[in-house]
């Protein structure tokens, strides 16, 4: 069996580029968004960026200073690098989702957003917040994320599929 038979193959330099822009560009964008959209709340960057820290550290985040918000920070990359890297490999066995990048990443920013908030906050130490308006913020969270981590991820891939003619 040759590699030319397997499929589908895999640049492990390209791929990994792919994933790092991916989830650099995502990450950028969507930690951008919650910062605009705290601030029209009247909270601050550090604060978002606390809250964040909160999934390792519970309460005891929003006590602390600017190391936990730098740490805040840096797990919401390691995040969405994740998001990124499970889109890469799905895109393997999908050829779909690098077909039809903008469909996909929207459908994908949606089951991020909600993996993130049906599952990954309720499972961290993040304390629970109440929401002024639950569908507003509904809308706003699937909106930042098919905006800014959906497509993102899924047009940064499509371009690197393209650049090693995957189909």
């Amino acid at each position: 069996m040759t590699t030319s038979t397997i499929a589908p193959t895999l640049d492990r330099p390209r791929a990994t580029a792919a994933v790092l822009l991916a989830g650099v560009s995502a990450g950028i964008l969507d930690i951008l968004a919650a910062f605009v959209s705290a601030g029209a709340r009247g909270t601050g960057p550090s604060r978002v960026l606390q809250a964040i820290a909160s999934g390792v550290l519970g309460r005891a985040a929003f006590r602390a200073g600017p190391e936990v918000a730098a740490l805040g920070l840096l797990l919401h990359f390691v995040i969405a690098l994740g998001w990124a890297a499970i889109y890469y490999a799905a895109s393997l066995r999908l050829p779909v989702l690098v077909r039809r990048p903008v469909a996909s990443g929207a459908l994908y920013g949606i089951l991020v957003a909600e993996l993130m908030h049906r599952v990954v906050v309720p499972l961290s130490a993040a304390p629970s917040f109440a929401e002024s308006s639950p569908l507003r913020s509904t809308l706003i969270r699937l909106g930042i994320h098919v905006v800014c981590v959906g497509l993102p991820i899924a047009l940064v891939v499509a371009r690197y599929a393209r650049r090693v003619g995957r189909p």
